[in-house]
């Protein structure tokens, strides 16, 4: 038998390898971040637009990993270049997760959306090997000459009414996503389901807005019923519901409809739908395509108008890298316009595209991550659970990465110039969760702005006591966020013939 003392001393050796040599994650701090309220903790302090810039100002205050809560919900903030890929890169096998969004997941019904689903889902390997035998380097090829129809309807759009170029944007970055997808041919800039689409966006907005919904921190409340004080989520569900299964069944239905007739054109959902194998897809198959089929849309027309907007905004506010772009177009294309391949040899405007994706990204914070199991970085502790959000606007002007991060400059992404990161390493999304139309898109936004480079110039507007008009530079909210409406000049583009 052991003496008193040689129990004690067994005890304490034992508290001391549960304690150091197994250290338990509770025992280290969360990240730093703002201080809480008891119930509803930093709901008062999240912003109602630009979150990015709200939580890069508070990495500069509490450093680059940021926590804060929302009711119950535990939020953490990566917003630096290495802080993202330490976490969402080297550890994606526990942080590739999606959060549960029990208002726009569940309740709206968008749980088996592509970019929403759980990492445990079956379908999401089925998604990401559909998606990609759609949209790799070979199949983009394929669309080649929808990219350059539509291209060219978008330079004759800008010809008659430059004013209108936002319009003429949607309309491009529509007109190539709708008939990949679907093999629908848009009519105009107020294509029906253009529109569709765009109203769909707005909806996702309010529904996924951090902190409105309190059924997403308390979803047991999801139970009572509906006329219970503090259950109008239910109404507002309902209604994001309908307008946003449209956005998936209309457009398949139509695909669909044609393709039994036998008057349709190729398209993504026509070559699953009728593959050359000759087998039907049963129920869950098609209930597959369609979500991939509306994800195309979803992930890469909102995109696309986002980057070239803010190409428009750059060109105006920084003439001299219009010039040296445009320069470089005409040196290399002696007549007509830029095509495909014409790309390994416009350098400039290959960095210009790098440039506006790193100075306005698309998507600012991306989609949000969720880890799956405790975790420790940098001596503090992420709770399984909790919401990785990766503020790629962070990311994208981190001063250690990009200097000078808030100038417009091409020159950072050119080989001869000892390049800095390239962007398309952090704006398309991280580990398992990529985006799988990165190269589909890099596709349209080369043959689009090398195609404006060389047919317009892009001014300030001048007022009517002809006095230059400096643009605003502001952003929509949402996951992808827009530059704001801004005025400038487009007018053709004379070559010099000296």
């Amino acid at each position: 038998m052991l003496e008193n003392w040689q129990l004690a001393l067994l005890s304490c050796v034992g508290a001391t390898v549960v304690l150091y040599i197994w250290p338990s994650a509770h025992r280290f701090p969360v990240p730093p971040g703002p201080k809480p309220k008891f119930w509803t903790g930093n709901v008062h302090q999240l912003p109602t637009s630009n979150a990015w810039v709200t939580y890069m100002k508070w990495s500069q205050q509490y450093g680059p990993v940021v926590f804060f809560r929302i009711f119950s919900r535990q939020y953490v903030v990566l917003n630096t270049v290495k802080a993202a890929i330490d976490l969402l890169e080297s550890r994606s096998g526990i942080y590739s997760d999606r959060p549960r969004a029990w208002m726009y997941k569940e309740l709206a019904g968008r749980k088996w959306a592509v970019f929403n689903i759980y990492i445990h889902e079956p379908r999401h390997k089925q998604y990401r090997k559909l998606l990609h035998s759609g949209l790799n380097p070979r199949a983009t090829d394929t669309y080649r000459q929808i990219l350059e129809d539509e291209t060219e309807k978008f330079l004759q759009g800008l010809a008659v009414t430059p004013d209108q170029f936002i319009s003429h944007i949607r309309r491009y970055a529509g007109a190539n996503i709708l008939k990949v997808a679907y093999g629908w041919t848009v009519s105009g800039n107020d294509d029906y389901f253009v529109k569709i689409m765009e109203e769909s966006i707005g909806i996702q907005a309010q529904a996924t807005q951090p902190g409105r919904w309190l059924v997403d921190s308390y979803p047991i409340i999801r139970f009572l019923p509906r006329w219970f004080p503090f259950t109008d989520f239910h109404r507002h569900a309902d209604y994001f519901r309908e307008q946003l299964n449209r956005v998936d069944f209309i457009p398949h239905a139509w695909a669909k409809e044609q393709i039994q007739s036998g008057n349709y054109v190729e398209s993504f959902t026509s070559l699953h739908l009728r593959p050359e194998s000759g087998e039907v897809p049963d129920a869950e198959q098609e209930d597959i395509i369609k979500w991939c089929s509306s994800a195309l849309y979803a992930g890469g027309a909102d995109t696309i108008v986002a980057v070239i907007t803010a190409f428009f905004l750059a060109m105006t506010l920084y003439p001299e890298v219009q010039k040296r772009a445009q320069a470089e177009v005409a040196a290399v294309v002696a007549d007509g316009l830029p095509t495909l391949d014409h790309q390994k040899s416009l350098p400039y405007v290959s960095a210009l595209i790098k440039e506006v994706l790193r100075w306005a990204p698309a998507a600012p914070l991306g989609l949000p991550h969720r880890v799956t199991q405790d975790d420790i970085y940098e001596g503090c502790r992420i709770l399984k659970g909790a919401t990785i959000v990766g503020n790629i606007w962070a990311l994208a002007h981190d001063e250690s990465v990009y200097p000078n991060p808030s100038e417009f400059k091409p020159e950072r992404h050119l080989e001869d110039n000892e390049p800095q990161l390239d962007p398309r390493k952090i704006i398309f999304g991280f580990g398992r969760r990529i985006c799988p139309g990165a190269h589909f898109a890099e596709v349209s936004l080369f043959l689009s702005i090398s195609n404006i480079l060389a047919s317009f110039d892009i001014s300030k507007a001048i007022d009517k006591d002809g006095r230059e008009i400096d643009p605003v530079i502001e952003f929509t909210p949402g996951i992808t966020a827009h530059v704001k409406p801004f005025p400038c000049l487009v007018v053709p583009h004379t070559r010099s013939t000296a």
